[in-house]
């Protein structure tokens, strides 16, 4: 059973093909863990072999990596609040457009129950503006790819994550391998996680998921994918070293490449 709490949560099934802790070497998890039930984790025991493949990073990208303008941005958009434009919008549109079921106009069509019209580019635009990545967390996927990890997105998001990808780029540091708009299937479907590991030609503990909901990590827990709810971009840094994630290749290079994340951003 696994309790909810607001700290990180680090899911793991029973073996893994890379190196893992036999317990929490930060206390912020041990101390969850053991008193508050705000950590999970199930650590295996140490592996035969230090030279374990590394592990594929399956990365979420709203709310993980990319904050997602839905819940500020779009209801002052539309002049109502979050819960009025939730109770207005159509109940499987947005679904039906990140499964790649409808396009864009078919989703202004039928946006809203009521058929009211839709100012469709006014609200691409509004998406557009509210794209921005989380605090910390391109510094960590630079880190991340410096130390030669393969990461792919694994997202339910339309075809609108092209806008995501011009603004951002995030295509430096993972590919848009899985998004639920080209694969068809959405977060928690069993098979979506099951295509991603027959398409990636592993086995499910070596790839590792990274999710802010705690459902999409908990059926990735399901099929045998190491998981881990993101919370910050800091305590995601902990709970990639607790799993034996290696970022000393970017050490010594931090000063520059913080200098040129930074140049990035203002161009």
């Amino acid at each position: 059973m696994v309790c909810l709490g607001q700290m990180a949560i680090s899911l793991r099934p029973s073996s893994v093909p890379f190196p893992l802790a036999l317990a929490p070497r930060s206390p912020r998890m041990a101390s969850t863990f053991s008193n508050n039930c705000k950590s999970t984790s199930f650590a295996p025991p140490s592996p035969s072999h230090a030279d374990r493949r590394r592990p594929i990073l399956l990365f979420d990208i709203m709310d993980t990596i990319v904050r997602d303008p839905f819940y500020q941005d779009v209801p002052a958009f539309f002049g109502m609040p979050l819960k009025e434009l939730i109770e207005c919008k159509h109940p499987t549109s947005w679904i039906e457009f990140e499964e790649g079921v409808i396009d864009e106009m078919e989703l202004a069509r039928k946006f809203f129950k009521d058929g009211r019209p839709l100012d469709l580019e006014g609200l691409k635009t509004c998406m557009r503006r509210g794209y921005s990545y989380l605090e910390g967390i391109e510094e960590l996927l630079h880190e991340l790819k410096e130390n030669g990890y393969e990461m792919h997105a694994f997202t339910n998001y339309p075809i609108w994550y092209e806008m995501i990808e011009e603004k951002l780029t995030i295509s430096r540091y993972l590919s848009w391998t899985f998004c639920s708009c080209i694969n068809g299937k959405r977060k928690p479907n069993r098979d979506f996680y099951l295509d991603a590991l027959q398409h990636l030609k592993v086995d499910p503990p070596s790839c590792v998921f990274i999710d802010d909901r705690l459902r999409n990590v908990e059926a990735a827990l399901e099929v045998g994918i190491v998981g881990i709810q993101f919370r910050s971009a800091d305590l995601l840094r902990n709970d990639l070293f607790e799993l034996g994630i290696d970022f000393s290749a970017s050490k010594h290079s931090s000063s520059q490449n913080q200098l040129k994340l930074t140049k990035d951003q203002a161009s």
